[in-house]
């Protein structure tokens, strides 16, 4: 009975159009309350599950993200993307992805990705004569590679989730080789796409403006370079380069791109705080809705059910990755992360499964929720630029699933392609 007051009262406030945040909450005090554990410990489990040091690096992350996409940084992202690929059949489509595998490494985040660089390529891509549904598929698919990449938030949301136990940087580096496998994948798709339908070729650019383009983004790029060599080299945890990052992207974006006025910074902040303020409260109540979880022993049952069914760790993969699909579909990627990882944390050791691995496996399937109905918060971001309806998205989206899935059954059951990497480089 006391898990049906815990899992029950959290789907059932959630049915009710409660936020996710909230329903953990009261899902837990309503645990607490039935099983007569004093609400003291669940408030101390709130107030102690915010204040964790490596917590900051989510606020220096976002603001650097929210930063350079409102100063003109995935404008001139584009603008380099052009200068590569730019010129091949379906070019502009092939951009796209490019520029999204680029910003991912500033911004973190699918949906301001798509916001980002879908509000420039959209537009672009409907002018020269690409199908509108087309161009939104391709930009909220091609958003998924940020959730991979540093300085990836969900990632550090996956490391609290599983007591901080995961390390940070190795989930960064265990991420790039499935992202840069997943935007590749997307790329064979465009091509054979833009192939069959003979879309436009775009135009070779000139060796000048091609050197101009790129001085033009350098600045940006040095953003990646500090967040990935400062962790890499050692000089920064995640923490300290998501500060360094923001302090140098808040300077580009006012001293030399000057895209941004200053009236428009405390707007900016504002909304940067909105969005850390749901993010925290969301990791509060969810530690508390893990400890409760936790006295009630439900991780512990879960292992004993999944151990009953198979013994063999391919098969659990499997069986959790046709769950999170289904769950993806309803749930955003954080509070899933939060439920599940506390959950899951305990079968996978029991199975022998690396928790960097599982790490990247829950991330990119849990992604891919984000691009499917009735939820879906990229999908919806990407209707709202192109103007078009998720019931038409839906539909026509169907073929982009594909290398989705491949990349996700390639990652679940060849570890190396996300262990390999941080065992070269954090060893």
């Amino acid at each position: 009975m006391d898990i049906f007051v815990l899992v029950g009262g959290f789907t059932i406030v959630c049915l009710m159009g409660m936020p996710v945040a909230y329903a953990l909450g009261i899902a837990a005090i309503a645990a607490a309350l039935y099983g007569g554990i004093p609400l003291e410990a669940v408030m101390l489990k709130v107030a102690g599950g915010m204040s964790g040091f490596s917590l900051l690096a989510i606020p220096f992350f976002i603001l650097t993200g929210a930063i350079m996409a409102v100063g003109g940084m995935a404008e001139r992202l584009v603008n380099l993307a052009k200068v590569f690929v730019g010129f091949i059949r379906g070019g502009m489509a092939l951009v796209n992805i490019v520029a999204s595998t680029m910003f991912g490494c500033i911004s973190g985040s699918s949906v301001a990705d798509t916001a980002a660089v879908g509000s420039v390529m959209i537009p672009q891509m409907i002018k020269n004569g690409y199908p509108r549904l087309f161009a939104v598929n391709v930009t909220i698919s091609g958003s998924l590679q940020p959730l991979l990449v540093p300085p990836s938030h969900n990632m550090i949301i996956y490391s609290i989730a599983a007591g901080g136990t995961i390390s940070v940087a190795h989930l960064f580096m265990g991420g790039i080789i499935p992202a840069l496998l997943l935007g590749l994948s997307l790329i064979i798709l465009v091509l054979i796409i833009a192939y069959r339908n003979q879309f436009p070729r775009g135009e070779i650019v000139p060796l000048r403006q091609a050197a101009k383009m790129a001085v033009d983004a350098i600045w940006g790029m040095i953003t990646i370079a500090i967040i990935l060599g400062g962790i890499l080299s050692g000089i920064f945890t995640p923490t300290e380069s998501g500060a360094v990052a923001c302090i140098y992207a808040f300077l580009v974006t006012m001293f030399v791109y000057r895209d941004v006025k200053w009236s428009e910074v405390p707007k900016l902040i504002a909304r940067v705080v909105r969005t850390v303020g749901m993010v925290m409260i969301m990791i509060g109540f969810s530690i508390a809705f893990g400890y409760m979880m936790a006295i009630m022993r439900i991780p512990a049952k879960v292992t004993e059910f999944f151990v009953a069914i198979s013994s063999d760790k391919y098969t659990f993969l499997l069986y959790v990755n046709v769950l999170l699909l289904l769950l993806g579909t309803f749930m955003d990627l954080a509070p899933m992360l939060l439920i599940c990882t506390p959950i899951f944390l305990p079968v996978i050791k029991t199975f022998g499964i690396d928790p960097v691995h599982f790490g990247i496996i829950m991330i990119l399937n849990l992604g891919i929720g984000l691009l499917t109905p009735p939820v879906g918060p990229t999908m919806v971001v990407g209707c709202a630029i192109g103007r078009v309806s998720m019931e038409a998205v839906s539909r026509s989206i169907l073929i982009f699933y594909v290398p989705m899935l491949i990349v996700l059954a390639l990652v679940t059951y060849i570890p190396q392609l996300s262990l390999w990497l941080p065992n070269l480089l954090l060893k």
